[in-house]
């Protein structure tokens, strides 16, 4: 399993048009092969920032949706001023509880 996991910076005025640009290409990655969980939400204690977490089943359904980008759904709104993604390799998981 892999996680992408890490944050856009964004002016604060425009946190709300950076997330809501991006539902479409949300949506249609949520429906990929191998896609677990992919989310931007807003940060409620930080304008500036928009997170990003992507849970993925494997490499390969990783690979497979960075070649697609091409083809995928366009963002719209602001472009972000910056941002930081790392890639973690999980080897294993356990329930919560």
């Amino acid at each position: 399993m892999l996680i992408v996991a890490g944050h856009f910076v964004v002016d604060p005025a425009d946190q709300e048009a950076f997330v809501a640009g991006r539902v479409a290409a949300m949506t249609a990655t949520r429906t990929e092969a191998g896609c677990l969980e992919y989310v931007m939400s807003a940060d409620p204690v930080d304008a500036t920032r928009v997170i990003l977490f992507e849970r993925w089943a494997d490499q390969a359904s990783f690979d497979a949706h960075m070649a697609g980008l091409a083809d995928a759904p366009k963002s719209t709104g602001p472009a972000p001023k910056g941002f930081e993604v790392k890639i973690y390799d999980i080897s294993g998981e356990r329930a919560f509880g």
